[in-house]
């Protein structure tokens, strides 16, 4: 059981980092958030312009080989097409962050109610509140995901609490580990 131990330990701390990390995006969302969206936007373009740009050098400097079956040029202009509609559309890309955290959220919330439900079946006496947890999680998500009109500001503020629950219910989890095996 020592293997597994350490196992749920190390997921564990992943689990705090990554709260960690999502703590720092909702500060910044609540205190900037127009600026983060369109920020993302734009690196995201910038990304996709680097790859158009690298698969239309590439379909240049491999020219006569295997000729037939290269789309680099097409995949290169897509690219730089799908850059460009990003940088344009960054509140589009706002709508789809929202979706994107919110089901990351339901999803993390769904895998912490089936935590709650295994330490029931050993009996352990933290399964109420990782249950409560993952209830209020899943309202979170699901609260983001499925609210057009949410604001940026309160996405920080939801990703926030989420975080410090998360963070909460892993170290509770932790510190409860001898009980559980």
């Amino acid at each position: 059981m020592d293997f597994f131990q350490k196992i749920l330990k190390k997921s564990g701390w992943i689990s705090i980092l990554e709260s960690i990390i999502f703590i720092i995006l909702g500060v910044i969302l609540v205190f900037n958030p127009e600026g983060i969206i369109r920020f993302i936007s734009y690196v995201l373009g910038a990304i996709f312009i680097i790859i158009g740009l690298f698969k239309i050098i590439s379909y240049f400097s491999a020219k006569g080989e295997n000729d037939f079956y290269n789309y680099d040029i097409i995949y290169g202009i897509l690219a730089i097409v799908i850059a460009i509609i990003t940088m344009v559309y960054s509140p589009t890309i706002a709508s789809l962050l929202r979706i994107i955290i919110g089901v990351w959220i339901i999803y993390t919330s769904l895998v912490r109610f089936s935590y709650a439900l295994r330490l029931r079946q050993l009996s352990n006496k933290i399964w109420v509140y990782s249950l409560i947890l993952a209830v209020v999680m899943f309202v979170c998500g699901l609260f983001i995901a499925l609210n057009p009109g949410v604001i940026t500001t309160t996405i920080g503020i939801i990703m926030i609490v989420y975080s410090i629950i998360d963070i909460a219910e892993t170290i509770i989890l932790m510190k409860n580990l001898k009980d559980v095996f």
